[in-house]
């Protein structure tokens, strides 16, 4: 047991930075909720992109307060520098799905193709994972911790299939019509939302880690 841990056995537990990580991974499932208006209710892109960017601020108003939390405090649940790292990842996530959307808005996305769909789907799911795992720390569930690792991990590999087919198709046998305009415009949107969902895989290998670490 390393001093830290010994400090943390005998001092109270700053338990608000779970609150932060918790109230994170809500926003970042929020954040995908309301991007997926754009594929499933007939919202416009701007519509979505307004929704997006009210929780995306939100998001950062909690990394903020994280911020400001750990600068008053010398003892934290678990190291300081994974609850950095753990924060900064989940606050990419919304950055990235609302930059997705923005795009979406910017070049002219007036309705979602097949695969932008499936990739939302992706973003919606590994998100609502996370929302179900980041409380698991506080609770010490490392084992089913890794378990949620695993099921982000499996949805990375079915977004990163779903992008490879979907830009395959956009430059096999002309499948945008020839169009130069959207076939970037296209390439653009779809390697936006496979970002956000490479980055619930990041998150996946930080809390595996952080499972290992203290379980």
């Amino acid at each position: 047991m390393g001093l830290q841990d010994v400090i943390r056995f005998f001092l109270p537990r700053e338990d608000h930075f779970y609150d932060f990580l918790e109230k994170q991974a809500k926003a970042a499932h929020d954040g995908a909720k309301a991007l997926a208006k754009f594929s499933t209710n007939g919202t416009t892109a701007r519509e979505a992109r307004d929704a997006v960017q009210k929780i995306e601020h939100e998001g950062d108003r909690y990394v903020h307060e994280m911020e400001e939390a750990l600068a008053k405090t010398f003892v934290t649940p678990i190291d300081r520098e994974d609850l950095q790292k753990l924060s900064s990842e989940l606050d990419t996530v919304l950055d990235l799905t609302n930059g997705a959307i923005r795009a979406c808005a910017m070049l002219g996305v007036e309705k979602p193709t097949e695969p932008m769909k499936t990739l939302i789907d992706i973003i919606v799911r590994a998100t609502e994972k996370l929302n179900e795992a980041i409380p698991k720390l506080r609770q010490n569930k490392y084992t089913e911790l890794v378990e949620d690792a695993r099921a982000l991990r499996k949805l990375e590999k079915e977004g990163d299939t779903v992008y490879r087919e979907a830009v395959s198709a956009l430059f096999r046998d002309g499948g945008v019509g020839g169009d130069a305009r959207v076939l970037i415009r296209e390439k653009t949107v779809l390697e936006d939302l496979e970002n956000a969902i490479d980055q619930c895989d990041s998150i996946a290998d930080t809390l595996a880690n952080l499972a290992v670490k203290h379980g």
